[in-house]
């Protein structure tokens, strides 16, 4: 077991850029936003305890323990402020990274981000934890997305490939179960998230079906929210235009204190 947690760098950009995936998946699927932004940036796609070469991380599992490793990752690398960019749990990840060190975190974007409600479809990523088979992937994938997306093929490819990894699955099967225990989430405390000082965007799918868009409902001071029409739940695959544009805009952004509180504009 190791305590190194897996990162993939890329550009020599002054900003750096650290995402953050969601449940089940992996750095790889950052590919085409990270393509999209080129190389103005240095990103840094991490892959997430217990998820693809991060796979024997020790007491994997909670969000808390993943922020922490990040935390200490880009502290080893001598970075000291990032731009952070989380997908779901990823987002949880995120914000409690930005929560305890805040001076490190220059600004947050959250996709679809998990703990900001207790509702979760339970049921779809429990199925999601269990495929391993391309098909099965697809089918998960393309109930998580938006009806008119497409899934894409290298996504599938990758995690299939992850899933392959000697005891992968049943990492995913036991992080699902408890992350989605009688089928709701932990959530963090809102009094957390209304503590944090940097820019911040929360970007939702108006047709998510794994996290309700309603989550970013009442979100603190200065918390810019998008909704972005007809869009499910993978953002970063369905989206990745418009998701890079976030990311350039946000870290260009200083933080307005006139800002309504959870101001919304809807993304078509």
């Amino acid at each position: 077991m190791t305590n190194s947690i897996h990162a993939a760098v890329r550009g020599n950009g002054t900003k750096v850029v650290v995402l953050l995936h969601g449940f089940g998946s992996c750095g790889d699927l950052w590919g085409d936003v990270i393509d999209r932004l080129g190389d103005t940036f240095t990103t840094i796609a991490y892959d997430l305890p217990g998820h693809g070469r991060s796979i024997d991380f020790p007491k994997a599992g909670s969000a808390k323990v993943a922020a922490n490793a990040v935390l200490a990752d880009l502290a080893s690398r001598g970075i000291e402020k990032a731009h952070f960019v989380g997908h779901s749990m990823g987002g949880a990840v995120a914000t409690l990274a930005a929560s305890a060190e805040p001076d490190c975190v220059a600004s947050l974007t959250l996709l679809a981000p998990g703990g900001f409600g207790p509702e979760i479809n339970g049921p779809l990523l429990r199925r999601y934890a269990a495929a391993t088979a391309p098909d099965e992937i697809r089918s998960c994938l393309a109930e998580m997305s938006s009806p008119d997306s497409q899934v894409p093929d290298t996504a599938v490819a990758r995690l299939a490939e992850m899933r392959r990894r000697l005891g992968q699955t049943e990492k995913l099967v036991a992080f699902a179960e408890a992350m989605t225990a009688g089928d709701r989430q932990g959530t963090i405390p809102r009094e957390m998230i209304a503590a944090l000082a940097m820019p911040a965007m929360v970007v939702w799918g108006t047709d998510d079906s794994v996290l309700p868009y309603s989550h970013a409902d009442g979100l603190p001071d200065g918390f810019l929210v998008h909704h972005v029409l007809e869009v499910g739940h993978m953002l970063p695959e369905e989206t990745p235009d418009l998701v890079a544009d976030i990311i350039r805009r946000i870290t260009r952004r200083r933080r307005s204190p006139q800002r309504a509180p959870g101001m919304h504009e809807a993304l078509g």
